[in-house]
């Protein structure tokens, strides 16, 4: 493969990058000018689910709704993962170095776990 060819096919990459940017930035000015423009005080008021706001914008959330999305992330980082480690395990010549990354990245849900047991999430374990 010759230079002109490889970088070519970079040119290329390059250029619909830019066709890209164009036509996202395009979109957003036409957007602009043709919108109509006219603010209310009820336009400009806070909309959630149809509730008028009353009250602070401040809102208390419990601790344990972050713990149980941290979890949810661990379970999903673990499956995203694990099934193309699968596949890549099964291929020829890459049994040693690929068990030993996963060895260290179950160790790190393995913390993640640990984490979740010793701040009283996993309470159903316990019984």
């Amino acid at each position: 493969m010759s230079h002109t060819t490889y970088y070519s096919a970079y040119s290329i990459v390059g250029i619909l990058f830019l066709v890209g940017i164009l036509f996202v930035a395009s979109a957003l000015t036409a957007n602009r000018l043709l919108s109509p423009l006219r603010p209310t005080r009820e336009k400009l008021l806070t909309y959630e689910s149809g509730v008028d706001p009353v009250g602070e914008g401040w809102a208390h959330t419990h601790v344990r709704y972050y713990v149980y999305a941290y979890l949810y992330v661990i379970f999903a980082v673990d499956s995203v993962y694990l099934f193309p480690w699968a596949t890549v395990f099964a291929a020829p010549g890459f049994r040693g170095a690929t068990l030993l990354e996963m060895f260290v990245f179950i160790g790190f849900l393995a913390v993640g776990i640990l984490y979740a047991y010793k701040k009283g999430v996993l309470t159903w374990l316990d019984q």
